[in-house]
């Protein structure tokens, strides 16, 4: 079996969340005119998606539990296509909101299931590289749509800026009509000699095959069962749970989607006018996006999972205050202007090589086989949970605290999750995934 294409189809859903999820900063200048949308009513168009991702992030976990991770994700394919065709055809704000939900579903499903399915396929020496693929891919797809706006924005003609993400989608459902479950499901479900093949399929013969399958027998003997959502009050669940829920939330307060969502009405009110040029400023950012998760994917099965979280919280902390302070100190001249560029970019960066890929990774391996879909679910809905709180708070903020403020706000956030990183995250670089549950068992 080909690892590589089975790696490229998997994170074809990372691409789609991330064009999904940043498509929308360009379409948003064009839309807001169209539609002549209230601030409330954009933070709305570019959060309602949010909403479908959090209902479905909330099956995600128990229906690729139950059913399997490949099959999910074929149907996340179909639903990418549907969501982005029914949001390109919107004659109104109604239908436009109902197409943004329908994506968001998509992403919800996408974003749990795709680094689960990496997590389950990948051995344990370069999990965390293949796993952040799924961040590589993300960032690919936000650049992406950064391009597509700024080719498009021209014209202003945002209903091809949606629509192309119906293409991406249905080269998932495609691709996953070919691809294998993954052993550790098969198994987990009683076809044992299916996932032992499937192992050597994708590794070959090795002694790491063999070590493998002689962890996950263990573990299926110790569980051995299908868990219900009650399953996560288990003490040993409680600790990966709070790991996974704090970091889902403090990936998003921090103010990394304000970013993705709204750079180009940033750029604009630091003096950047014209919304092709904000676009591009937009896309600028993107590059340092997808170059800094480049970076980590070289680092994370080196420096570790805690490292890397450590370093990017802190520098994103330093681009906040910076960026706070740019807009303190007012204008619209061409120093400010470079200044939230500068801030911008480089708060994405530490991003890009700490919150962005790690918190997907870990939630991908702390959880225990029995109750990993349903406890990956529960830090997924908390993610998009908090990011629709950001989103649609954002603009509102901006009035109340003024810009200077809201960064400064995010900044201070940005810190307590220093805080709780450094007194809660375990590092798992290089632990087979049997081998953090058992780690977590003696805690």
């Amino acid at each position: 079996m080909n690892f590589r294409l089975l790696v490229g189809i998997a994170a074809l859903g990372g691409l789609l969340f991330g064009y999904d999820t940043g498509v929308i900063s360009g379409a948003l200048l064009f839309i807001r005119t169209e539609f002549d949308l209230s601030p409330t009513m954009q933070g709305l168009v570019a959060g309602i998606a949010l909403v479908g991702a959090a209902v479905g992030a909330a099956f995600a976990g128990s229906l690729s539990d139950r059913f399997g991770r490949r099959l999910v994700l074929l149907v996340t394919g179909i639903v990418f296509v549907a969501g982005a065709l029914i949001a390109a055809l919107a004659s109104s704000t109604s239908i436009l909101l109902v197409g943004r939900v329908v994506v968001g579903v998509g992403i919800g499903f996408a974003s749990m299931l795709t680094p689960l399915y990496l997590a389950e396929m990948a051995p344990a020496r370069n999990r965390g590289a293949l796993v952040s693929l799924n961040q590589f891919a993300i960032t690919c797809g936000i650049l992406v749509s950064y391009i597509v706006g700024y080719l498009f924005a021209q014209e202003g003609q945002w209903r091809w800026m949606l629509a192309l993400g119906a293409l991406p989608g249905a080269i998932l459902a495609a691709g996953m009509l070919v691809l294998p479950e993954t052993p550790r499901w098969l198994a987990g479900h009683g076809h044992m000699s299916e996932a032992e093949a499937i192992l050597r399929r994708l590794h070959g013969g090795t002694s790491e095959v063999e070590a493998e399958l002689v962890e996950l027998r263990t573990d299926l003997r110790r569980e051995g069962r299908l868990a219900g959502w009650g399953e996560l009050l288990n003490p040993v669940v409680r600790g990966p749970l709070i790991i996974g829920v704090g970091l889902a939330i403090f990936q998003q307060i921090t103010g990394i989607n304000t970013v993705i969502y709204f750079a180009p009405v940033i750029f604009q009110a630091a003096g950047i006018s014209s919304a092709s040029s904000a676009i591009l400023a937009t896309a600028g950012v993107g590059v340092v996006n997808v170059l800094m998760t480049v970076v980590a994917i070289q680092l994370i099965d080196k420096v570790g999972r805690r490292g890397l979280l450590l370093t990017g919280l802190l520098g994103m902390a330093i681009c906040l205050v910076l960026l706070g302070l740019g807009f303190a100190i007012g204008g619209t001249s061409a120093a400010l202007g470079w200044l939230t560029a500068v801030s911008l970019a480089s708060y994405v960066g530490f991003f890009a090589i700490g919150m962005g890929p790690v918190f997907w990774l870990l939630i991908s391996e702390i959880f225990p086989l029995y109750v990993r879909g349903r406890g990956m679910g529960v830090a997924t809905i908390a993610n998009w949970g908090s990011n629709l709180l950001v989103t649609v708070t954002f603009l509102e903020l901006i009035v109340v605290l003024g810009r200077p403020g809201t960064f400064f706000l995010y900044a201070a956030l940005t810190a307590v999750a220093y805080v709780f990183t450094w007194s809660q995250v375990m590092e798992t670089k290089g632990l087979s995934l049997e081998a953090i549950e058992a780690e977590l068992h003696k805690a």
